[in-house]
């Protein structure tokens, strides 16, 4: 399952965080996951906690915003949030775009105590 290792990824990093800021526990994860990002949130939501056993992250709350996908047209310089994976630009229909939001999957924040 690609969720959990990235669940694990993650805990590893919050672990080397936490130990740097001498936490002895993490309470909350926020992450952003983009729509673009391969990230599936359910499988991720259900993989984390089993990332976390046995960490300072066991027990977390994990928030998790999703953000859309927002394309730039580089011929009309129209910035648009997209719901379809279509990337023509909805105002001039060209294909000369890019996409600026969605494909992130980031820490936003950690609580730690």
């Amino acid at each position: 399952m690609h969720e959990l290792s990235l669940a694990m990824d993650l805990v590893e990093q919050l672990t080397e965080v936490a130990a740097r800021e001498n936490a002895s526990a993490v309470t909350g994860i926020h992450v952003v996951i983009g729509a673009m990002s391969g990230v599936e949130r359910i499988p991720f939501e259900f993989a984390f906690p089993e990332a976390a056993r046995n960490t300072p992250m066991e027990g977390a709350v994990l928030n998790i915003e999703e953000v859309p996908v927002v394309i730039r047209c580089s011929d009309c310089c129209l910035e648009t949030e997209i719901h379809n994976l279509l990337m023509v630009c909805p105002w001039c229909n060209s294909v000369s775009v890019e996409v600026i939001q969605g494909k992130e999957f980031i820490i936003k924040s950690m609580e730690i105590r």
